[in-house]
């Protein structure tokens, strides 16, 4: 039979799977998070009619002679280019600008996707829109610092910070020195008492011929002597208090200071009231933010951004969701930045396709598959030819 046919047949084959790449390239130009797949040829083995020679002293060398038999598969890539974002201004949708990928779990399995679609299932776990549980790295709720413990991520809608007494106020920024004898700077102030209700007070700074008094309502001596050392800065020692119905306070001076200026002194209390969870978002850094009805945020968890050394060569599994494979790297898992991308809140990363690309290699393909088809008929008209020597 002719070497020809079979060349055509492969070519036939190739350019098939050829236009299904293309196809569910085109059927996925809408899906959120989508990387486009590409196919590349390779011719097959050549059979060898005569071998190269060498030159000699009276003859020159010669080419090999080798006729193809075919072409066949050289790759099927996925092209994991970054896509643009379209802006939905919904909470829980994100998407990640760079190369990075958020992990979701099911069991013990780990997945990465690219789509950022999240919703809140009934017990307040972030999840995707198959049920998988996204990741995020846990918070330490004294220090407000990400931990490196990763695991499911829970916004609890119900969810009550209780009531946190003043224990301590400090007082920071500039006392000017400018200032004439008795000028009076108040700043008002809200404490939380020992039954966590709130209490507002008043602190009065008054200039003095040495440098400044502080009153303090509730302070067993009023007013306190303020002093300033050569480098400006105060160095008078705190002052602990315990006002009636409360927990004992403890007063910092220790960043205040005395320059020429304006008066900028601020009073920062700690404590707060009771609050309820009141809404949350999730920050460009990952951070999913709750917000509290006593004006507090707080940082609920952050996002787990996942980088492999060669994210082409992640599996798909269906779903916009990618596993590892032997030749991907093993994911390498942190919060965003460092070269895992930044999060786009409200945001989700489109596909990558091109309609127009697409429909020019449709158009090579199926050029291309004609051209094979055409190999076949001519290579069937000469053995019908053959055939025909003999009648």
């Amino acid at each position: 039979m002719l070497r020809s046919m079979y060349s055509g047949i492969s070519g036939m084959k190739n350019f098939q799977t050829k236009l299904d790449v293309i196809g569910n390239n085109i059927a996925n130009v809408n899906t959120f998070g989508f990387k486009k797949g590409r196919v590349t040829f390779k011719d097959t083995m050549n059979q060898t009619i005569s071998g190269a020679s060498a030159a000699q002293n009276n003859r020159g060398g010669k080419n090999p002679m080798q006729v193809g038999l075919g072409s066949t598969f050289a790759t099927i890539d996925t092209v994991d280019t970054q896509a643009a974002l379209q802006t939905t201004g919904r909470a829980l949708d994100v998407a990640i600008s760079g190369d990075g990928y958020f992990v979701t779990k099911q069991g013990n399995q780990l997945s990465y996707t690219r789509a950022g679609n999240f919703y809140l299932d009934n017990s307040g776990n972030l999840v995707n829109g198959d049920g998988l549980k996204v990741q995020a790295y846990k918070v330490d709720p004294v220090t407000g610092q990400p931990t490196n413990q990763l695991g499911d991520i829970a916004v609890n809608v119900n969810a009550v910070l209780p009531p946190v007494v003043t224990k301590n106020i400090k007082m920071a920024d500039n006392l000017s020195a400018d200032a004439i004898v008795g000028t009076v700077y108040n700043q008002q102030i809200k404490t939380i008492d020992a039954q966590g209700q709130e209490q507002k007070m008043e602190i009065s700074f008054t200039k003095s011929a040495s440098g400044w008094d502080v009153t303090i309502p509730g302070a067993p001596t009023n007013p306190t002597s303020l002093s300033f050392g050569a480098d400006k800065s105060c160095t008078t020692g705190a002052l602990t208090y315990t006002p009636a119905g409360s927990a004992p306070i403890t007063v910092d001076f220790s960043g205040l200071k005395q320059e020429a200026g304006p008066t900028t002194a601020l009073v920062n209390p700690d404590g707060n009231l009771q609050g309820s969870l009141e809404s949350f978002n999730i920050g460009s850094s990952g951070a999913i933010n709750g917000v509290y009805s006593n004006g507090l945020v707080k940082t609920l968890g952050i996002l787990a951004i996942a980088k492999f050394s060669n994210a082409s060569g992640l599996t798909k599994t269906g779903s916009n969701s990618f596993q590892e494979s032997i030749n991907s790297g093993t994911a390498n898992i942190g919060t965003p930045g460092d070269g895992r991308g930044s999060i786009a809140a409200g945001s989700l990363e489109m596909s990558n396709v091109d309609l127009s690309e697409e429909f020019t290699e449709m158009i090579t393909a199926q050029r291309g598959f004609q051209a094979n088809t055409k190999i076949i008929t001519t290579s069937d008209e000469i053995l019908q030819e053959l055939v025909n020597l003999k009648r």
